[in-house]
């Protein structure tokens, strides 16, 4: 039945691009004959470009559902994992953290401290960060590293050792080592706090894994989101628009490159993919074979209207549901937290993210029971600790619209 819903939620959303096109191409054809669009013509477009957003919010929101894991399968197979199952249910339902805590001082847990709380089982774990994952539009193409410490530190070469050709027989002259500088990645503490009805909590056949799964995914994507894009590395994650931004031609190391689109807050009104082109062509070919544009729905509305010299679409949908749409061929993430289009505006990346950001999770998501604060409900305050930064500077490139 979902898949049948999903497959009925696709073909509108291609139906509804069919429609776009046509509505756009009439929009083009007045532009060429009077230099102007009609008004009629141009809300028509506008309001096909909405629709055609809202439908693939719906195909990607049931995609989403339909790839979701169900906590409530087979049980564990270790004795450990069992006891921790059934001590972290009793505990979520009835407060009881005895055995809970036995367990984790048995195990020396860095998470046993009734005033941290205590950790979830693994496969709760794993769930929400599944679901994170797939909701966190940067951190479904970003790298990520799980560590055990609440800081990663990364080694890299500022300048590699040397190397060169020489004669058979002739003589080896010592070479320059490496030049080594290390990056350094905190993890910060990240939390949701939802709620539950006694009522909830005593009813045996809610999953209770499953329902804190749910509950804390989109507010832990939201977050994190954010941060990833914007954030300034003060109790968050560095978002890689936080970085230094330098013009393409004189890129460094510890900067971000950009490309101008020659017009102040907007695309040129003539040939305007063809900053997208110089874009894509200003991050290095061993990175573009995994590229990937970042923008929001917005910014998309703009370019999805572009055209290339033949007269095909940039924008091109997904080829089946839950598949990422495409510009010019590479992947497209949405993500709301990029700025719209403004003077100077960072509103377009692009690049491989996979390479060029680091998303760092620490292991163990903790819960604290607190039945005090807002009686007559449980508040269920959940931690993890993440942090993020670009880890390779020349993976990334940002369109800027500055003249």
């Amino acid at each position: 039945m979902q898949n049948d819903s999903l497959n009925t939620a696709f073909d509108g959303f291609m139906r509804a691009f069919e429609a776009f096109k046509d509505g756009n191409d009439e929009r083009l054809a007045q532009l060429e004959r009077r230099l102007s669009a009609d008004a009629v013509t141009t809300d028509k477009v506008d309001r096909l470009n909405r629709a055609l957003d809202e439908t693939k919010r719906v195909v990607d929101d049931l995609a989403l559902k339909s790839a979701r894991p169900h906590l409530g399968g087979p049980a564990p197979r270790s004795g450990a994992s069992l006891q921790h199952k059934a001590a972290f249910d009793a505990y979520v339902r009835k407060g009881e953290a005895t055995q809970l805590r036995d367990l984790e001082a048995k195990a020396l847990s860095v998470g046993s401290d009734p005033d941290g709380g205590f950790l979830v089982p693994d496969e709760l774990e794993r769930a929400v960060n599944r679901g994170v994952r797939n909701v966190s539009p940067i951190r479904a193409i970003a790298g990520i590293r799980r560590v055990s410490g609440s800081v990663y530190k990364k080694p890299f070469a500022i300048t590699g050792a040397e190397s060169g050709w020489i004669a058979e027989t002739a003589a080896r002259p010592e070479t320059d080592t490496p030049i080594l500088a290390e990056l350094s990645f905190p993890t910060m503490e990240l939390y949701a706090m939802p709620a539950a009805t006694s009522a909830l909590l005593d009813d045996s056949a809610v999953d209770i894994d499953e329902w804190i799964a749910d509950e804390v995914r989109d507010s832990f994507a939201q977050q994190e989101g954010t941060a990833f894009v914007t954030g300034n590395g003060t109790a968050k994650p560095k978002g890689f628009l936080d970085y230094t931004k330098v013009d393409n031609g004189s890129w460094s190391w510890g900067n971000i490159g950009f490309v101008k689109t020659g017009v102040n807050g907007a695309f040129a009104s003539t040939d305007p993919g063809d900053k997208l082109i110089d874009l894509v062509y200003a991050v290095k070919s061993g990175y573009r074979s995994n590229g990937t544009f970042v923008f929001n729905r917005a910014v998309q509305a703009v370019i999805r209207k572009m055209k290339d010299g033949d007269g095909n679409y940039l924008w091109q949908p997904a080829a089946k549901a839950g598949d990422a749409s495409t510009l010019m061929g590479f992947a497209i993430a949405e993500s709301e937290d990029m700025p719209n289009l403004a003077t100077d505006s960072y509103s377009v990346a692009f690049g491989d993210f996979r390479r060029g950001y680091l998303i760092v999770d620490r292991a163990g998501i903790r819960i604290l029971r607190d039945p005090y604060s807002s009686k007559p409900y449980v508040l269920f305050y959940t931690t993890k600790r993440v942090g993020g930064g670009v880890q390779d500077f020349d993976a990334i490139k940002l369109l800027k619209f500055a003249a």
